[in-house]
C-alpha cells in the first residue's frame, strides 16, 4: 500500500513539473527564439575559430606583400557636412567618412559560411591599417558616441575595407584681396606618414567623393561651387609620397556685408552732402554735420576690419571704405575752405573824424616828434579841414593786385590786371554749388568702376 502510495506522488510531481514548463514555455521570448535559429551556436564557434587561426601567426606590423609590391589603398571619401569656414583663422571644418580598401593576403580564408566578415572597432587593433594622415589638419577627432565609428570588413579573397567618420579643422589660406566678394579653394590633403610611393600608393576609385545634401551644412557666408580631387606626388629627403588632395570650391555671398557695410557707408557718404544745402553762414550745423559723419566712417571702418585677420594688403571691402572716408572728410574741409575765403571781404576801415578849428595849416601839422604813428589823411570840404585815421588792419595788397598767388579771388577788384594771366578763375563763394554737382557725380562714377571691376572683371 505503501508503494502504491509513493509511486502515486512520484506521478503527481512529475505532472506539475511538465506542466510548469509548457507554462514557461508558452511565455518565452519570441525574438530570442529567432536569435538563435538565424545565429546558431555553431557558426558563432566557426567564426571565432575562423579569426583565431588568422590571426595565429599575423604580424601586425608589417604591412601586406612587404619586399613583393607597394601596397595599393583604394581611397573613398563621403562628405557628411562643411562648415563653417573662418576668415580670421584661416580654417575650415569638415565631417567626412573616410574609406580606405587594401588586400592583405595573409587574411584569405575558405569558408561556406560567409563570404565577408563584418567586424567592429575590436578587431581594428589586431590587424596592419594603412598610416594615413591629414596634412593641413589643425585639430581632427574620431567619433566615439556610442561606440568607436569603425568599420572593418574582411572578404575571404583577402580584401579589407576600413572605414570611419572624421571631424576635422582643416587649414585653408584664404586669398581676401577681393573681400567680401573672393572665392576659395579649400584643400583636404593627406598622403602616408611613413611609407614613401615604392612601398604605398594611394589612387581615387571611381566616383570616390560624394556629398551630402547641403542643407544641413554650415556654410553660413559662402556657397558651396563643388569639389575636385588630384593626385600629386612630393619630393622629400625621407623619399616622394603620393599625396591626395580633395578641393572643395567656396564663394562667399555678399549678403551680411551689403546690410553691415556697404549700405551704411554709402548712406552717410549722402548724408554728408546735406551740408552743401545748408547756408554757409550757419557754422555750426555744417561743422557738427561735417564731424558727425567722419566719425561714423570712422567707426564703420573699424566694424569692417573685425571680420577679417591683420592682413598686410588692401581688400576690395577696405578701398571702399577708405574712398567713403575720404568723401565724407573732403565735405567737411569743403565748408572749412569756403568759410576762410567768404570771410575775406573788401576791408572797411572805421573812419575817425575830427573836425578842425579854422586856423592856418602851419599850426595844424604841429606834431610831437616821438609820434610813431603815419600822419592823417588831410581832406578838405566845404572849406573845412578833416583828417581821417585807418586803422593798422586795413588790407591793400589784394586790391591793387600786387600780392594776389592763388587760384583762388577775395574780391571783385582782383579779378583782373596782368597776375590773371594762364590762371583759371574759381569763384570760392559759389564753392557749395560746384559741390552739389561734383561730388555725386564723382561718387557715382567710382560706384560704377567698383562694382563693375569687381563682379565682372
Amino acid at each position: 500500500m505503501s508503494a502504491r502510495l509513493l509511486l502515486g506522488v512520484f506521478l503527481l510531481s512529475v505532472l506539475q513539473a511538465c506542466s510548469r514548463k509548457v507554462e514557461d514555455d508558452d511565455f518565452e521570448d519570441f525574438t530570442t527564439n529567432q536569435k538563435w535559429v538565424m545565429s546558431p551556436k555553431t557558426h558563432d564557434t566557426d567564426v571565432t575559430l575562423l579569426l583565431n587561426k588568422l590571426l595565429r601567426e599575423y604580424d601586425k606590423k608589417l604591412r601586406p606583400d612587404i619586399g613583393m609590391k607597394p601596397t595599393v589603398i583604394d581611397v573613398d571619401i563621403y562628405v557628411n557636412s562643411i562648415g563653417p569656414v573662418s576668415s580670421i583663422n584661416m580654417e575650415y571644418q569638415i565631417d567626412i567618412f573616410f574609406a580606405q580598401t587594401w588586400t592583405d593576403s595573409r587574411l584569405r580564408f575558405n569558408s561556406t559560411m560567409k563570404r565577408s566578415l563584418t567586424l567592429n572597432s575590436n578587431m581594428v587593433g589586431l590587424i596592419w591599417i594603412p598610416d594615413t594622415i591629414f596634412r593641413n589638419s589643425k585639430t581632427a577627432e574620431a567619433h566615439w558616441i556610442t561606440t568607436p565609428n569603425q568599420l572593418l570588413r574582411i572578404w575571404n579573397d583577402g580584401k579589407i575595407l576600413y572605414t570611419l567618420r572624421l571631424t576635422i579643422n582643416a587649414e585653408c589660406q584664404l586669398q581676401l584681396h577681393n573681400f567680401p566678394m573672393d572665392k576659395h579653394s579649400c584643400p583636404l590633403i593627406f598622403s602616408s606618414y611613413g611609407y614613401p610611393q615604392e612601398e604605398m600608393i594611394y589612387r581615387w576609385r571611381k566616383n570616390s567623393v560624394e556629398a551630402a545634401d547641403q542643407k544641413s551644412w554650415r556654410l553660413y557666408q559662402f556657397d558651396f561651387m563643388g569639389l575636385r580631387n588630384t593626385s600629386d606626388i612630393v619630393q622629400t629627403s625621407a623619399g616622394d609620397y603620393i599625396v591626395m588632395t580633395i578641393y572643395f570650391d567656396l564663394s562667399r555671398r555678399m549678403g551680411y556685408f551689403t546690410i553691415q557695410t556697404y549700405i551704411p557707408c554709402i548712406l552717410t557718404v549722402v548724408l554728408s552732402w546735406v551740408s552743401f544745402w545748408i547756408k554757409k553762414d550757419a557754422t555750426p550745423a555744417r561743422t557738427a554735420l561735417g564731424i558727425t559723419t567722419v566719425l561714423t566712417m570712422t567707426t564703420l571702418s573699424t566694424i569692417a576690419r573685425n571680420s577679417l585677420p591683420r592682413v598686410s594688403y588692401v581688400t576690395a571691402m577696405d578701398l571702399f571704405v577708405t574712398v567713403c572716408f575720404l568723401f565724407v572728410f573732403a565735405a567737411l574741409m569743403e565748408y572749412a575752405t569756403l568759410n576762410y575765403y567768404s570771410s575775406c571781404r573788401k576791408p572797411h576801415c572805421t573812419k575817425k573824424k575830427k573836425s578842425l578849428p579854422d586856423v592856418s595849416f602851419g599850426h595844424m601839422m604841429n606834431y610831437s616828434v616821438l609820434e610813431m604813428r603815419p600822419p592823417p589823411t588831410v581832406i578838405a570840404l566845404n572849406n573845412a579841414m578833416y583828417w581821417q585815421e585807418f586803422e593798422d588792419n586795413c588790407i591793400y595788397e589784394c586790391l591793387d593786385g600786387k600780392d594776389c598767388q592763388s587760384f583762388f579771388c577775395c574780391y571783385e577788384e582782383c579779378k583782373s590786371g596782368s597776375w590773371r594771366k594762364g590762371r583759371v578763375h574759381i569763384d570760392i563763394l559759389e564753392l557749395d554749388s560746384y559741390s552739389r554737382v561734383f561730388f555725386p557725380t564723382s561718387f557715382l562714377l567710382f560706384n560704377l568702376v567698383y562694382w563693375v571691376g569687381y563682379l565682372y572683371l
